[in-house]
């Protein structure tokens, strides 16, 4: 036997093993959990905004905790949108336990209803201009993406009511994700699951007491980036 094919055989023994453990180690890591259905937008005014008819506020329970997903609400800790016109809340004010923060209106520019007004206008990794074209504003802004929402898991969108779930949706969609692999599972305002983990409580006075420290929250320095 030669000295190559004497050291390729324990290397392709190696890799079997290898991919033998991970198989074994993804199916174990996932058993019990349910499958998935395909992305499915709902009907009417919650189908404008992209929420999913299979998998949102509802049940969401039975998905949480998947070692194959990740889980992204996309509010701003306080929004300075009116979203009380609308009956909902500009503060963050809980979120569904195992889900981490990632304001959208950080990634790309958000234009909202008129009675609602604007959100955040500053600075944003893209800008998408009136045509719907995308541009990237710093050298790492779609690595910065590809980090916050893997390409290789499956991904649930959450905000205050649907909105900039739907939103980030597009904005990975447009940037070459895979739309079978997301879903816009609604709006925190609507939930009424068994994991939800308030933030903001109110004293005697009714003065509102903040507890933003409990959220996983990513935040974007832009100062660090490198400005195209």
């Amino acid at each position: 036997m030669s000295s190559s094919k004497k050291y390729l055989i324990p290397i392709i023994t190696l890799i079997a093993l290898a991919a033998s453990y991970f198989c074994g180690w993804f199916i174990a890591s996932n058993q019990g959990l349910p499958n998935l259905p395909k992305p499915e937008v709902s009907e009417g005014q919650r189908g404008e905004l992209g929420i999913d008819k299979n998998i949102n506020e509802s049940n969401i329970d039975k998905y949480l905790g998947r070692s194959d997903s990740v889980y992204r609400d996309m509010r701003m800790l306080e929004d300075p949108a009116n979203y009380e016109a609308i009956g909902g809340d500009r503060y963050l004010s809980g979120l569904i336990k195992g889900f981490e923060v990632v304001p959208l209106p950080y990634l790309v520019n958000v234009d909202l209803p008129p009675e609602v007004g604007k959100t955040y206008i500053g600075t944003t990794l893209f800008t998408r201009d009136a045509g719907g074209k995308l541009t990237a504003n710093y050298d790492e802004s779609l690595q910065i993406l590809k980090d916050l929402f893997p390409q290789d898991k499956i991904i649930f969108l959450m905000c205050g009511g649907g909105g900039y779930a739907g939103m980030t949706k597009q904005l990975l969609v447009d940037l070459g994700w895979n739309g079978n692999n997301i879903y816009n599972v609604g709006g925190h305002w609507y939930y009424e699951g068994k994991n939800n983990i308030e933030t903001i409580t109110q004293d005697d006075n009714g003065v509102k007491k903040f507890a933003f420290w409990k959220i996983p929250y990513h935040d974007i320095d832009f100062s660090k980036l490198t400005k195209k």
